[in-house]
């Protein structure tokens, strides 16, 4: 399997990495897009490396550069209204996607974990949209508990399944704007109830006003969980 590509940060102290965040791009986008984050957070967690790997499929929209973790056709923001049990065949073939799209995203987890002689507990995943499917789907799935997940905009496939899979319960932070027109808000409601009724520490929070993107109030929200787990892991 070969290995992601993507831009990296190192950690802003320029000491040896003590920690590492890896941020996971959205539908149709890469890695060059989140990393531009990594300078703000750094201030933060100056002995921390961020890594924002490229998704391994390229993205199905067609635009030059764009990548995808998984196939989102026949996805629409109705479609989480339309399906609420998520049993139809567009979240099945998400479901499918994502488990294949896991195994790359573990092997680059381990990779960065032994570059850096890190303990998995010592890396967190950042997740934006798609990339926040992926975090929770493989994050809760690892036998190796990460330090955290910060998803933003997102949703959860496969939430009736995680009961029969979980096999780790890292904390999580959820940031969703109520006027997302692409993911709806409802979807965080969704994610942490899910997450709740597997023992998974949450916290959630609707910013208002807020499209589908990451404002300075979510990074900040983020930065301060992802110093308190980190620090603690």
């Amino acid at each position: 399997m070969p290995v992601p590509s993507g831009p990296s940060f190192p950690p802003a102290s320029k000491k040896p990495a003590t920690s590492a965040a890896i941020f996971l791009h959205g539908y149709g986008s890469n890695g060059d897009d989140l990393i531009g984050l990594a300078p703000f957070f750094a201030q933060h967690l100056p002995d921390t490396v961020f890594y924002s790997p490229n998704a391994p499929e390229p993205w199905e929209g067609g635009a030059f550069g764009g990548r995808q973790w998984f196939t989102l056709a026949g996805y629409d923001p109705e479609a989480m209204r339309r399906d609420p049990q998520r049993m139809g065949g567009i979240y099945e073939r998400m479901f499918a996607g994502a488990e294949k799209a896991s195994g790359f995203l573990n092997q680059f987890i381990d990779n960065v974990a032994s570059h850096h002689s890190l303990s998995v507990s010592k890396i967190a995943l950042i997740g934006f949209s798609q990339g926040t499917m992926m975090a929770l789907h493989a994050g809760l799935r690892r036998t190796s508990v990460l330090a955290g997940i910060v998803g933003f905009s997102g949703a959860m496939i496969g939430g009736s399944k995680l009961k029969d899979e979980i096999k780790s319960r890292p904390p999580v932070l959820l940031q969703h704007g109520d006027a997302d027109p692409v993911v709806p808000v409802e979807a965080l409601g969704e994610i942490k109830s899910v997450l709740e009724t597997n023992a998974v520490p949450v916290e959630a929070d609707i910013i208002p006003g807020l499209q589908h993107g990451i404002d300075p109030i979510g990074a900040a929200r983020a930065a301060a969980f992802l110093k308190n787990k980190l620090s603690a892991a």
